[in-house]
């Protein structure tokens, strides 16, 4: 098998044997639904190679390999009367650079264009009457003229734009200094980009531009270029288009299988590495038409001959998705060398942190990303489409656009349709769940010194069972930050978001997985990954327990009922020992419930794993903001 990881060029994969999961039953969809169509998606989920399909299927040039492209394909087997009908010319915003003032960048954005241009000559030169004019320090004038030699030779131009915000995106949310006003400076006024897109609306409208498709990651760009590009039909939450983009779980166990059987792995194996792609990699949901059914397995799937065959108007059943990338990027490493990838994040998606780190900067951005981590109900009026960098700003939505922001990234989706009508979102899988853990930490932790004590004491638990210098490091360096900022909403889940931020950065366990764990399993589970046995670490189950100071009270020795019980102060409780907090009634209780529902847990666990589960299990109270009580529940 061949496995096209990082392979976005349809002919290579149709005529060197590679892996294609067929989505061609989807052009008949698009043809008919527009002339100008924009298609957004996170990135690596395969945009690229489905534009590349569209170039191929359509060029007028390609007509000869029609059959041996498409014949074996779904819209090979009933085409629509336009393929082959164009001259097709495609511009990768992805490769403009970002960096730099924006003179520079807009010289690199007419440098491209005219290079595209000067390659369209090239290709088609049997095709044309006359030559293309090219204007260095003019892209729109070369591309006129494009147009008006297209126009003369009596053929159509198809334009293709793959990842239309590209660079846009990476001056907004990239390292480099005062990004907001580069970006603005960029988009506005009358600078290149939004002229680009005057031109090409005006193109498209009798001016020898029959057709346009654009691909990108979200509609901010497009709005803040709005008088320029608001003639682009949006079709990116159409649930016939839901899986245009990503593998449906059944693609996914089918690939899985023929692996296994080409490489001899056994059924265990197979189930395994199936199990394990669901978990990490398992969950994304694009259409706000129909809620996602319940996780676990069980999505309702569409097999390949139901998709070619669905007429344009039926509502087909549809699931939830795999990004592709990581897909190829697991089965290529268990392919090569028969184990699992120790790191189930494909570095080329840990940019995607960076996205993060953006949204982190609004006053609303840290709250969100917390809430999402703990699995807090996250909900929307509706995935916002229409609002640019300046409406994010404002403090009355801007929680729903961030949320929204996070949607379009793949950093958030939709997890389903609350009675009220609002649209529900979460965290589609653990791979992303690792990214937002990760920020966390550094928003939390962010000197380089403090962190590495921090991994220090993870370590020490996760090798020895060691939980007394973690529960240190967290009450002393963070239980005071969140009093000095004084969040009125901790609790449990917060004392559980910063255990996630401290525990994750590690590639040795599945935490905290709903999917693999079906919740009631205490308030955080680690379970040792697949393949990761042989290391001499412990699988973890912690239960968290928060105690506000108003609760926590001592009366003198010998005292009975309430006679001189009184409540401690924050001063008081930082003074005592370990033993004697936890030795308070309070403690006391909660530690027990704790215990309770620990070795209720353990039992669940151990049926589950059996004798190869190396289970250690803690109780955590947070009493205030000031201490921490620790104890490792025994069996």
């Amino acid at each position: 098998m061949k496995f096209p990881y990082g392979r976005r060029d349809f002919y290579e994969l149709m005529t060197e044997q590679y892996i294609y999961l067929d989505r061609t039953q989807h052009i008949r969809f698009i043809e008919e639904w527009g002339k100008e169509l924009l298609l957004l998606r996170p990135r690596r989920f395969g945009k690229s190679l489905w534009l590349s399909t569209l170039m191929n299927y359509y060029d007028v040039a390609k007509a000869d390999a029609f059959a041996r492209l498409f014949g074996p394909l779904a819209i090979g087997k009933n085409p629509t009367p336009l393929h082959n009908h164009y001259l097709v010319m495609r511009w990768d915003f992805s490769t403009v650079m970002s960096h730099g003032p924006i003179e520079q960048i807009e010289r690199a954005l007419h440098n491209q264009i005219n290079v595209n241009c000067q390659n369209f000559q090239r290709t088609y030169a049997s095709y044309l009457n006359d030559k293309i004019d090219v204007y260095r320090d003019d892209a729109l004038a070369t591309f006129s003229s494009l147009l008006n030699v297209v126009q003369i030779s009596g053929h159509k131009l198809y334009l293709f734009i793959d990842e239309y915000d590209n660079f846009a995106n990476e001056v907004l949310m990239g390292t480099q200094g005062n990004n907001q006003q580069r970006y603005l400076d960029l988009v506005k006024g009358e600078g290149m980009f939004k002229t680009l897109f005057k031109n090409i609306k005006s193109a498209a409208s009798g001016a020898g531009l029959e057709r346009v498709y654009m691909t990108g990651v979200s509609p901010i760009v497009m709005n803040d270029a709005s008088s320029g590009a608001n003639v682009n039909e949006d079709i990116y939450w159409f649930q016939q288009v839901n899986d245009l983009c990503g593998f449906r779980e059944d693609e996914v166990a089918d690939l899985v299988s023929r692996l296994a059987a080409e490489q001899g792995f056994t059924s265990i194996r197979a189930r395994e590495a199936m199990e394990m792609m669901r978990i990490f990699y398992n969950g994304s949901w694009f259409t706000t038409e129909v809620a996602p059914p319940e996780r676990r397995g069980k999505d309702a799937t569409l097999s390949a001959t139901a998709a070619t065959a669905a007429p344009l108007n039926e509502t087909p059943p549809i699931s939830h998705l795999y990004n592709p990338t990581l897909v190829f990027y697991f089965l290529r490493y268990w392919q090569r060398t028969g184990e699992y990838p120790p790191n189930m994040l494909d570095r080329n998606l840990q940019t995607d942190s960076n996205k993060l780190a953006y949204v982190a900067g609004f006053p609303m951005g840290k709250p969100l990303l917390v809430a999402a981590l703990n699995e807090e109900t996250i909900s929307v009026s509706e995935i916002g489409t229409d609002f640019g960098v300046q409406q994010m700003w404002q403090p009355d939505m801007q929680d729903e656009r961030l949320a929204s922001v996070l949607c379009y990234l793949g950093s958030l989706t939709i997890s389903g349709i609350l009675p009220a009508g609002k649209t529900q979102l979460r965290i589609p899988n653990l791979v992303i769940r690792k990214l937002y853990a990760e920020r966390i930490l550094l928003l939390t932790v962010e000197a380089p010194s403090k962190q590495s004590v921090a991994k220090s004491a993870a370590d020490a638990l996760f090798a020895r069972g060691e939980i007394q210098p973690l529960c240190t490091f967290i009450e002393q360096e963070l239980l005071a930050v969140y009093a000095n900022r004084d969040y009125l909403h901790f609790n449990e889940l917060t004392l559980k978001t910063l255990f996630l931020s401290l525990l994750y950065y590690n590639h040795l366990y599945i935490m905290d997985s709903e999917p693999a764990l079906q919740r009631g399993y205490g308030d955080l589970s680690m379970i040792i990954r697949p393949g990761m046995r042989h290391y001499t670490v412990f699988d973890l189950l912690f239960e968290f327990k928060f105690l506000p100071l108003s609760k926590v009270t001592s009366k003198p020795e010998g005292a009975k009922g309430s006679k001189g019980t009184r409540t401690l102060t924050g001063e008081e409780i930082k003074q005592m020992s370990h033993p004697d907090l936890a030795g308070l009634d309070a403690v006391v209780n909660q530690l027990a419930e704790a215990r309770t529902q620990l070795q209720r847990y353990r039992q669940t666990l151990q049926a589950k794993y059996g004798a190869e589960l190396k289970l250690r299990t803690y109780a955590i109270v947070a009493v205030g903001f000031e201490r921490l009580v620790w104890e490792e529940v025994q069996q």
